[in-house]
């Protein structure tokens, strides 16, 4: 009898915890503090490094190339830009401020040409092209390309010695102007070492890329470039 009186006992302070938990949840002190607390439960995983690629297709942009470099600059942030051989040309100084600022440059081609259309011909002097022009500028040799379309073969590495890199969130920032969606797309897939693919020539990229790194870097991300992945 004892026993069983100290059993019910002991269930008998749930009630009014669970009661007065639900009052607290009703108040605006109390929602404030488990939303901070779940928070900080998020965060406290920064001290485990988590590190992701931001890369940056068919650029550089004569206006939002400079916007996004000076983001990233803000930011302490490397990226990885692959650039079309025409756009370098027009524009060797936005090539310049890439590498002075740490950020890596890679081939996209001459004229952002898919290798199924074009043939692996045409396709490799597309990268010798690009290649001659930016090492030109950068005067160092250019070792990663991100062929269009994520179109490739392997064939094509035994003629040109360089590293193809393709990328596992795709948040088809080309296709919309709305960066909150850009955003979430990147965010809902984000985990270590994903390669994100954008592009810097249109605003709501710009806006959305610098927005995603101050959300990433909140959770414990290192954005680094594209070789501290590939060779990790």
């Amino acid at each position: 009898m004892k026993s069983h009186v100290r059993k019910s006992g002991q269930r008998l302070w749930i009630v009014p915890v669970i009661l007065g938990l639900i009052f607290l949840y009703r108040t605006e002190e109390a929602r404030t503090f488990i939303s901070v607390a779940k928070e900080m439960i998020v965060i406290g995983d920064s001290d485990v490094s988590r590190k992701i690629a931001l890369t940056f297709d068919d650029g550089p942009h004569p206006i939002y190339t400079p916007e996004l470099l000076e983001g990233l600059k803000e930011r302490g942030v490397v990226a990885t830009f692959f650039v079309t051989g025409a756009n370098a040309t027009l524009y060797p100084e936005l090539i310049e401020q890439m590498q002075e600022d740490g950020h890596v440059v890679g081939n996209h081609t001459y004229h952002h040409v898919q290798l199924s259309s074009v043939g692996e011909e045409i396709f490799i002097q597309e990268l010798k092209e690009t290649n001659r022009v930016l090492e030109g500028i950068l005067e160092e040799e250019v070792v990663y390309v991100r062929p269009p379309f994520g179109d490739w073969a392997k064939s094509i590495e035994q003629e040109i010695n360089m590293f193809p890199v393709l990328w596992d969130i795709d948040p088809l920032d080309w296709c919309t102007g709305n960066s909150n969606q850009i955003v979430k797309r990147v965010l809902d897939k984000a985990e270590d070492n994903s390669i994100i693919l954008m592009h810097d020539e249109y605003a709501a990229s710009v806006e959305a890329a610098l927005e995603i790194i101050d959300k990433l870097k909140a959770h414990g991300y290192e954005f680094v470039t594209v070789d501290q992945i590939l060779l990790h």
